[in-house]
């Protein structure tokens, strides 16, 4: 595949994965935190398969171990300093925001969303010079990863009053940024294979960094520790299949 081609691919995960997560305030109008938590579990089991699998092992066959150990730090890194500046995409209950801070809320969530979104597509970019299954893995497993960040954006707005096309529109757009990354991504990744190893160790930490820092800490804290458990081991499981199906 060309840049050009990946760059589209990745647009598609992060606008259909965003897109699908505001859409789905047409059907769950509110959805419980035990339904999102299990389904953040779903998705760190299935992203923590794909890190430990495929893109710390393709870094360290292009590059070496320095080179996947110093990709993840800066993965990591770039994530750490994001965090402190974007805000979190955390669900957002009535209970914890005042009817006239909802739109703010989730405009707010939505910028933070689509900033983060960029080194995601970064990472399916790099997966895509690495081999095309490993790029195609990583497009499906992120864009299922964007659906409830979706629904997180999706949840103020719609409380805010906006409609549910304004709404579809706004959490798509916040997967924009995605397709622009994995363009870039991929021509980064096209210089060289230290290049290419360093960028997938990148891609590693920065996917590291999210289900540790986010997904694993708001699942247990919306779903409990059961229903966490078990939607990790089922992602997981399911992240090791996709590795042997691609």
């Amino acid at each position: 595949m060309n840049w050009l081609e990946v760059g589209a691919l990745g647009m598609l995960a992060g606008v259909a994965g965003t897109g699908l997560g505001g859409l789905s305030s047409v059907f769950v109008k509110n959805p419980t935190p035990r339904f999102t938590g299990t389904i953040l579990a779903f998705a760190a089991g299935i992203m923590l398969s794909i890190v430990f699998l495929e893109l710390v092992d393709e870094s360290i066959f292009y590059s070496g171990h320095w080179a996947a150990i110093i990709g993840i730090i800066l993965g990591m890194g770039i994530f750490y300093i994001l965090d402190h500046f974007l805000p979190h995409h955390h669900a957002v209950t009535p209970e914890e925001n005042p009817f006239g801070a909802y739109l703010k809320k989730g405009t707010l969530l939505a910028l933070g969303i689509g900033l983060h979104n960029f080194p995601e597509g970064l990472a399916i970019g790099t997966g895509f010079v690495g081999s095309p299954e490993l790029g195609l893995s990583l497009a499906i497993i992120i864009g299922l990863h964007n659906i409830p960040e979706g629904m997180a954006v999706a949840a103020p707005l719609r409380h805010g009053g906006y409609s549910y096309w304004k709404v579809f529109a706004i959490t798509a757009l916040a997967g924009v940024p995605m397709g622009i990354g994995a363009l870039i991504g991929a021509a980064i990744s096209s210089i060289s294979d230290y290049v290419l190893g360093l960028s997938l160790g990148f891609a590693a930490g920065a996917m590291l960094y999210i289900v540790c820092d986010e997904l694993i800490p708001d699942a247990y804290k919306s779903a409990g520790a059961h229903l966490s458990i078990l939607g990790i081991t089922v992602g997981t499981i399911l992240g090791i299949l996709f590795t042997a199906w691609f």
